[in-house]
């Protein structure tokens, strides 16, 4: 829920009346001086490339929709987004915490190594292409070719995903608790064990998602791809 703008302890930027450039550095500048721990920012109107490579512990809502790569690079902080995101959000995300209330586009999370991207809407296509360590939890849907290439950290939708899920996964763990439109290459249903059941309770409570971990499945990889066949020759 969005937090009323007239409680203290915030810093109010008004991007109707500060330069984005303006905010993005005084944001940048807290990894070398202290400055204030919370910030709200008011009238983002779709602004691109919006709180992008904070390297400092604190807090960052944002009132309104935001364009593309929000929040990319995070390190440390902790982002909200009270409004939609364009594509590329939380994009190589190192640590920290990045929540969407609504809903996301394409690429959300992609590349990430780090820390927790949620999202309490939909999203588009790509999520989690090329994870490298984040783990990505979504109250909705995912678009076709999620998690491609997923090297680690989890996946976890709550709704239903889209074709190619999972394609040429490496070690990435996904849990889905709709239907699967189709599964990519080299990814498979995998057993639901009680480790894979307590990991995934962890991320749902981490996200402030209320679902039961027994009704998800799992999916990862069939570890066929990692190394050369002759007679998969003629398909390289």
């Amino acid at each position: 829920m969005a937090v009323p703008v007239e409680e203290v302890g915030f810093e109010v930027v008004d991007l109707g009346e500060v330069p984005l450039r303006e905010l993005n550095q005084r944001l940048h500048d807290l990894s070398r001086e202290p400055g204030p721990p919370a910030w709200r920012i008011l009238n983002p109107n779709g602004a691109h490339a919006l709180a992008c490579g904070i390297d400092a512990d604190v807090e960052v809502e944002i009132q309104g929709h935001v364009g593309y790569y929000c929040a990319g690079m995070n390190k440390h902080a902790t982002v909200g987004v009270h409004g939609n995101a364009g594509p590329g959000l939380a994009e190589n995300m190192m640590s920290g915490r990045v929540v969407v209330d609504g809903n996301v586009s394409q690429s959300a999370g992609a590349t990430g190594r780090g820390g927790l991207l949620v999202v309490h809407g939909d999203a588009s296509a790509r999520c989690g292409i090329s994870m490298k360590g984040i783990d990505v939890v979504v109250g909705g849907s995912v678009g076709h070719l999620s998690a491609f290439m997923a090297q680690t950290g989890c996946l976890v939708v709550c709704g239903d995903a889209g074709e190619a899920l999972g394609d040429s996964i490496y070690e990435a763990r996904l849990y889905v608790r709709g239907t699967v439109a189709g599964l990519g290459a080299d990814c498979v249903e995998k057993e639901l064990r009680d480790e894979h059941r307590a990991q995934l309770a962890g991320l749902l409570e981490a996200a402030g998602v209320d679902a039961d971990p027994d009704d998800f499945r799992r999916y990862g990889s069939a570890r066929q791809l990692y190394n050369f066949r002759i007679d998969n020759a003629g398909a390289y």
